[in-house]
């Protein structure tokens, strides 16, 4: 596992981090990623990147998954199409998939991604979840982001999982305490 390392920042009077009404701002490897998660859910590391939770384990129903993938300077990727990334990210599991939806397109300045819903068996419970997962790339990082829930939940979660993909930026590195643009490595 990468080192963990949390920091709380006071900010700048003229600060301009902005999220939705009942969100705040997650800011992954100094600007990776930025993407809103609602107030008060849990931050954590896990053995491929973060895991952001909406209650302490074992009592919870939503599971955001987020891995950065730094790639090598000097290689133009977007030749490599998305869509043949997030299913060789999906494939390699022994769950079983019961539904898999058509691929999302995302295309926005700053942002290229797809993202798909599956429906499968989750393993430790034997019964149905849902997922939501997205593959997106900007400035030579590509990003994977999962939301895992129970379908009973998803009238909660879907707006969440819609709020994550409208604040997604990647490889937008932003000054912590202003949340003014900067160049990754003056931060």
């Amino acid at each position: 596992m990468a080192k963990w390392q949390k920091n709380t920042l006071k900010l700048a009077k003229n600060h301009a981090w902005k999220s939705a009404p009942g969100y705040q701002i997650l800011v992954v490897d100094r600007g990776a990623a930025r993407l809103d998660i609602p107030i008060g859910w849990l931050v954590a590391p896990d053995e491929t990147g973060l895991e952001v939770r909406n209650r302490p384990k074992p009592d919870d129903t939503c599971l955001i998954q987020i891995s950065i993938l730094p790639m090598p300077d000097g290689v133009d990727w977007s030749a490599l199409p998305l869509a043949i990334l997030l299913e060789n990210a999906m494939e390699g599991s022994d769950t079983e998939t019961l539904v898999r939806g058509p691929l999302v397109q995302v295309d926005r300045p700053g942002l290229h991604g797809v993202w798909r819903e599956t429906r499968y068996i989750d393993p430790e419970e034997r019964r149905e979840a849902c997922s939501f997962c997205i593959f997106a790339r900007e400035g030579g990082i590509h990003v994977v982001i999962t939301l895992s829930c129970w379908p009973e939940g998803l009238p909660e979660f879907t707006p969440v999982w819609d709020e994550l993909l409208r604040s997604l930026r990647v490889g937008e590195y932003r000054d912590a305490q202003t949340g003014q643009r900067i160049r990754p490595r003056e931060n």
